[in-house]
């Protein structure tokens, strides 16, 4: 079958992936499971992980098939699989957990001691086929097409945790700010507007996407390269600022705009990743919020974006390309130029 692999690190997306004929994957395990893949997210850790930034992170045994936002047909279960059977459609949590240690025994998949986790430690969805596992796989409900929900495996489900998180804190009369409409953030932000009574203001410096978080529903948007966004909510808020702040961007410029922006007691979710935390242990202290990290999700929290994708409250933007078009879309969203999520169907 064909593969898109990642044969060395490199900062080159014209050519990062080689389309490679590969072993079609065979079950080795009884709870094993086979997709045929309809469709696999393209996600900016792909990028990163050809950058080598995830070496350090998560051991990576190249070459290796990339894609780690996957949904599809099954085609094979191993003899112990009850959930499944061939021929059903179903969406892939992103790792596939062990089931016997402490941390999936109460329900952490990604906090799991012997994880494995397709396109980032082994041969992952941009292929004809994927080999997963059966605490892994959520049956689709009729009519939700697989390489349409494809991107919630992990970056619906990582938006959704991280919402999750923030709703808790969120009561009416509050503002929340997201910050960056993209990939990530479209989907936050729609989660949001389901689960919380509070106003959300969209922070992007496109206009597209500042139009596209209208839509969604945010309540006002602005410009930080241009708007002095503090102020802004300073005024919205009578000087009472965000409470929640979700950052789906990850950048030192967004990252520092902590202490501005959010409320004391307050938190800032650092959703996005790439840049870095350089505030002073006194802003900390003086405004006694927090930076809290984000770790895509559990697999009921999964189920539960399903859900609210299939009652009509959260939808993905998304454009299709075929598997020799890889290195396209990775260039293209090295550039910006993606708007919502790029879907591979193999």
């Amino acid at each position: 079958m064909d593969a898109a692999r990642l044969h060395e690190y490199t900062e080159d997306m014209s050519s990062a992936l080689s389309i490679d004929e590969v072993d079609e994957p065979q079950i080795t395990r009884s709870n094993g499971v086979v997709i045929e893949v309809d469709g696999a997210g393209w996600c900016q850790t792909d990028n990163h992980v050809i950058e080598g930034m995830w070496e350090q992170y998560m051991p990576q045994d190249l070459p290796m098939t990339l894609g780690h936002e996957n949904a599809g047909t099954v085609v094979e279960v191993g003899e112990e699989v009850t959930t499944v059977s061939e021929g059903d459609q179903v969406i892939c949590h992103p790792v596939v957990p062990c089931g016997k240690c402490r941390p999936c025994r109460q329900g952490e998949d990604m906090y799991c001691e012997n994880v494995e986790f397709p396109g980032l430690s082994r041969d992952g969805g941009f292929a004809e086929q994927l080999l997963t596992g059966e605490r892994s796989v959520i049956p689709l409900p009729d009519g939700v097409d697989p390489a349409e929900i494809a991107p919630h495996a992990d970056a619906g489900i990582t938006a959704y945790h991280a919402v999750k998180k923030a709703v808790r804190e969120l009561v009416p009369g509050d503002y929340a700010v997201v910050v960056g409409v993209g990939g990530l953030g479209h989907i936050g932000l729609q989660c949001l507007d389901a689960m919380s009574a509070a106003k959300v203001v969209a922070l992007d410096v496109k206009e597209e996407a500042r139009s596209l978080a209208e839509d969604l529903g945010a309540a006002h948007t602005f410009d930080p390269s241009s708007d002095d966004v503090a102020a802004e909510l300073e005024s919205l808020t009578d000087g009472r600022m965000a409470p929640q702040v979700l950052d789906f961007v990850g950048a030192d410029s967004t990252l520092s705009m902590a202490p501005d922006i959010v409320s004391a007691g307050g938190d800032h979710h650092v959703i996005g990743y790439g840049g870095h935390v350089h505030e002073p242990a006194q802003a900390l202290v003086n405004g006694e919020f927090s930076f809290k990290g984000t770790l895509v999700g559990q697999y009921t929290e999964l189920q539960e974006l399903v859900a609210l994708v299939e009652s009509g409250e959260v939808e993905l933007r998304t454009s299709r390309y075929s598997l020799d078009e890889v290195n396209d879309v990775a260039e293209a969203l090295e550039h910006g130029e993606i708007e919502g999520r790029a879907v591979i169907v193999p």
